[in-house]
C-alpha cells in the first residue's frame, strides 16, 4: 500500500515537473537562452524516463531520474546565483547564450510592469545589452522572476528525489521478499513435476 501511494505521488510530481519545465522552456526560447533550453530538454527526457520507470516498476530508471534530480537542483541553484548576481556573476553576460547572441532573459524586457524599450532597440549591440538589461520601473525585478522559476524547480525536484528514493527502496524490498518466498526459484517446479514422471515410469514397467 505504501509503495502504491509513493508511486502515485511520484507520478504527480513528474507530471508537475513536465508542466512547469515546458512553461519555462517557452520563455527561454523567446529569450534565446540556449544553455537553459538544452538543460530543460534533458530534464524533460529524464522526467519522462522517471515516469516510465514508475509505471513499469523499473527501479533503475527511477534511480537515473533521482540522480538527475540532484543535478537539476544544482543547475537551478546556479541560475538563481546568476540572475541575482551572486559571487561575481552578471546577468548581463552572454554566458547562457554561449556567446552566440546578445539576447537576455525574456523577462528583462517583458517582465511584470516593465516599460517597453522598443525605441532603443535600433542602437548598436552595446546599447542592446543596456536596453535589455535595464529593469527600472518593473513591478517585479526580472532577476527575481527567474529566481522564482528556479526556486519552484528546486522544490519540486527535491520532492521528486525523496519520493523516487522511497519508491526504489519499496520496489527493492518487494523483489527481495518475492525471491525469498521462491518466486524465481525453479526448484519447487522440479519437485512438482517429479512425482508424475515417476508414476509414468512405474506404469511403463508393469507386466501386461
Amino acid at each position: 500500500m505504501g509503495s502504491c501511494s509513493g508511486r502515485c505521488t511520484l507520478l504527480a510530481l513528474c507530471a508537475l515537473q513536465l508542466v512547469t519545465v515546458l512553461e519555462r522552456q517557452v520563455f527561454d526560447f523567446l529569450g534565446y537562452q540556449w544553455a537553459p533550453i538544452l538543460a530543460n530538454f534533458i530534464h524533460i527526457v529524464m522526467v519522462i524516463l522517471g515516469l516510465f520507470g514508475t509505471i513499469q516498476y523499473r527501479p533503475r530508471y527511477i534511480m537515473a531520474y533521482a540522480v538527475w534530480a540532484a543535478i537539476w537542483v544544482t543547475w537551478n541553484v546556479f541560475i538563481i546565483c546568476f540572475y541575482l548576481e551572486v559571487g561575481g556573476l552578471s546577468r548581463d553576460s552572454e554566458l547562457l547564450t554561449f556567446n552566440f547572441s546578445w539576447h537576455r532573459s525574456w523577462w528583462q524586457e517583458h517582465g511584470p510592469g516593465c516599460p517597453h524599450a522598443g525605441a532603443s532597440l535600433a542602437g548598436p549591440r552595446t546599447l542592446h545589452g543596456q536596453a535589455l538589461g535595464s529593469s527600472t520601473g518593473c513591478a517585479l525585478e526580472p532577476g527575481h522572476v527567474e529566481a522564482l522559476h528556479s526556486g519552484l524547480q528546486i522544490l519540486v525536484a527535491l520532492l521528486g528525489f525523496v519520493y523516487s528514493c522511497y519508491v526504489v527502496s519499496m520496489l527493492t524490498e518487494e523483489e527481495d521478499s518475492f525471491d525469498f518466498i521462491g518466486g524465481f526459484d525453479p526448484f519447487p517446479l522440479y519437485h512438482v513435476n517429479e512425482k508424475p514422471s515417476k508414476l509414468l515410469c512405474k506404469q511403463a514397467h508393469l507386466p501386461a
